[in-house]
């Protein structure tokens, strides 16, 4: 018999969300501030993998358990900070208890204000739960304050001023958030160097062995992938540690690896390009020169 293939919940609303997780119905339809430790049923009782059709910030405490982190597991129980976006896939944690906050906030919101549109600028939002944001016991006290503003502002009677005063407290906590985040990729630098070192054997590994000539050039994507972390934070904690993203550093890897052919070998430039990963020498030619200011057969001829 084959084998039913499971379809993740989709919650549409604030208020579905809430029903589901045995909540009293939100103060404002489209924000809400959740206090987890108020979740009236079991997990067991959750849809496997749902998507939610607005953001979610969440700040856990007394998290029990390891949180993968690359190829490494890294306590959480100093508590820590994840952020998802709307329609991004999610699955209840079956081996974690936590206690904390959750912000929910729905596209509309903040649709009409400028946060409608740099809120895609804030790339963790992409992270995977394994890359959270974890607090110093002074970056805690800033967050949980701002929850209680917003807090406070959800309680209170609304106004003209209301959505205005929420959607400022949002943008600080986003900021602060990216001030922490950095914080993290210095703090943390033994695990972003163990994963530096990774990504260079791994991109050595791929044109040393001509991976590239069978599977074309490595994507950000699959780096990623092979790492076991996400694209996006991959592309932030390199630029925290060599100024360039994920792109950047494949193409200098690439470029470096070229040179040396170049260097030592009698092969065409369309040889190497098709080597490399290209399926048209003109791209390799064109990322040469970008790259080096020199065509592949300048960099050869100079080279001699």
């Amino acid at each position: 018999m084959k084998k039913e293939e499971h379809i993740p919940h989709q919650f549409n609303s604030i208020s579905d969300l809430h029903r589901m997780l045995g909540l009293p119905k939100p103060l404002h339809p489209l924000v809400s501030l959740v206090d987890n430790t108020n979740i009236a049923i079991e997990k067991e009782q959750l849809p496997p993998s749902f998507l939610l059709n607005f953001y979610k910030i969440s700040y856990k405490t007394g998290l029990r358990g390891k949180i993968r982190y690359g190829q490494n597991y890294y306590d959480f129980d100093e508590g820590g900070m994840v952020f998802t976006s709307p329609n991004q896939l999610l699955a209840t944690e079956d081996d974690t208890e936590y206690k904390g906050h959750t912000l929910l906030i729905h596209p509309d919101f903040i649709r009409n204000y400028p946060l409608g549109k740099n809120i895609k600028n804030f790339g963790f939002f992409s992270y995977a739960a394994n890359e959270a944001l974890h607090l110093s016991e002074k970056e805690k006290s800033i967050i949980l304050n701002i929850f209680k503003n917003i807090e406070d502002e959800l309680h209170s009677s609304i106004d003209d001023f209301s959505q205005d005063v929420i959607i400022a407290q949002i943008e600080l906590i986003l900021n602060y958030s990216n001030r922490f985040y950095k914080r993290q990729f210095i703090t943390r630098k033994s695990a972003s160097n163990n994963l530096l070192e990774k990504l260079e054997t791994l991109l050595n590994d791929y044109f040393n062995k001509e991976t590239a000539l069978m599977k074309g050039l490595p994507t950000v994507q699959y780096v990623a992938d092979e790492l076991h972390v996400s694209t996006h934070y991959l592309s932030d904690m390199l630029r925290t540690l060599t100024g360039q993203n994920a792109q950047q550093h494949i193409h200098d890897k690439l470029i470096e690896k070229a040179k040396e052919i170049l260097s030592i070998s009698n092969l065409s430039v369309a040889e190497i390009a098709f080597q490399l990963g290209f399926e048209h020498p003109q791209s390799f030619n064109k990322l040469f020169k970008r790259k080096t200011n020199l065509s592949p057969l300048q960099f050869r001829q100079s080279f001699n």
